[in-house]
């Protein structure tokens, strides 16, 4: 697991500079639009870390995609079907948030992602991560205190949210078992 985790790291890096790159920013530039220290970015480019979600947000965010394209750009080679096997799993090494790309790299603004957040962990994204996306929430099991602002939503088995104006959000699985649900990402 550790090989896998490592060669996604890798993956992330290596996409991360070329959209650097393709921009022609500097690693300065980067680090000034995405609130991310130089070092930081010098260090995931490289695929020397495993970079936490909130980190990988505000790097996609500051490229105007989101943290889904962000690593299907990086894992994801095209074709129209994606199997199980070959869909890109990326976990939080802060929260052990585990999210699978389930969606084929197309031209449809729709993206399919899985995820999986065991029981106790809390996971944070800024307002900044939903301004380019509109996105919906389908339990699968378990339970989410999904905040959304100021407004705590409690999603259970079945439950479908979708999500208003982009504002701050935290996921938390209260437990007792991991909250385990689709996020359904349409793009601007």
């Amino acid at each position: 697991m550790d090989d896998i985790a490592n060669d996604i790291s890798s993956s992330i890096g290596r996409r991360i500079h070329a959209e650097r790159v393709v921009r022609s920013w500097s690693l300065a530039e980067l680090a000034e639009r995405s609130d991310v220290s130089k070092a930081m970015l010098s260090t995931i480019e490289r695929g020397m870390t495993s970079p936490t979600a909130a980190l990988l947000v505000r790097i996609a965010a500051a490229f105007g995609m989101t943290l889904s394209t962000l690593i299907a750009r990086a894992e994801l080679q095209g074709g129209g079907l994606l199997r199980e096997r070959d869909q890109p799993v990326w976990s939080d090494p802060a929260t052990g948030y585990v999210r699978r790309h389930l969606s084929p790299v197309s031209d449809m603004p729709l993206e399919l992602i899985r995820v999986q957040l065991p029981a106790g962990a809390k996971v944070s994204f800024p307002a900044a991560s939903y301004a380019f996306i509109r996105q919906q929430i389908w339990m699968i099991s378990g339970r989410l205190e999904f905040t959304e602002g100021e407004i705590v939503h409690r999603l259970e088995p079945g439950d479908c949210l979708a999500l208003g104006a982009p504002s701050d959000c935290v996921f938390h699985a209260p437990g007792p078992d991991a909250a385990d649900y689709l996020v359904a990402l349409a793009r601007s």
